[in-house]
């Protein structure tokens, strides 16, 4: 489950690849690594999108697939959360890629861990985590258990017009 690509692997394999060019190996190289490239082209992606109701998961799995909210195979925007299992949306033109839209965590279960598991946390290769306005104590483990499984995650902050707009309203308002 998940894809991951150590750097001491990479760079036991460019190792191999140089003792095996010196040995003047090449036509079998070339074949052999050509094939190494080919199966790594063909990895399953698996992308996480994980934050609170309400934070923009479905616009930005649209977004990313380059898709139109009212799309017939948009993910449902604009809905109350009642989701309690991931839901996957392949990409239109990366057909190994798949968009996984997670549940929140207090909406899926009341504890932490049993999330993880519900959710099969291991499946997937990258996360981006939709925060709004505060970053919350959800947030803030979610982030630390993927560092801890060594995995890639982004914090997207979705809509900041909104969050601008209630400064504009204060006296000293300066869009810096």
């Amino acid at each position: 489950m998940g894809n991951i690509f150590l750097k001491d692997d990479v760079r036991r394999e460019f190792d191999d690849l140089k003792s095996h060019l010196n040995q003047g190996n090449i036509p079998e190289m070339a074949v052999e690594y050509r094939g190494y490239l080919n199966k790594m082209q063909n990895l399953p992606l698996n992308i996480a999108v994980v934050g609170k109701a309400g934070a923009g998961k479905s616009s930005f799995i649209n977004a990313f697939r380059g898709i139109n909210d009212d799309d017939e195979e948009a993910a449902e925007v604009g809905t109350v959360e009642e989701k309690t299992v991931p839901e996957a949306h392949p990409h239109p033109s990366l057909p190994n890629t798949t968009i996984w839209e997670l549940p929140e965590i207090r909406t899926c279960t009341s504890n932490a861990a049993e999330y993880l598991k519900k959710v099969q946390f291991e499946r997937y290769d990258v996360f981006v985590l939709i925060v709004t306005d505060r970053f919350t104590e959800n947030d803030a483990f979610l982030a630390k258990e993927i560092q801890r499984r060594r995995k890639k995650f982004y914090f997207v902050r979705s809509k900041i017009d909104i969050s601008i707009e209630g400064e504009r309203r204060k006296r000293n308002f300066n869009m810096e």
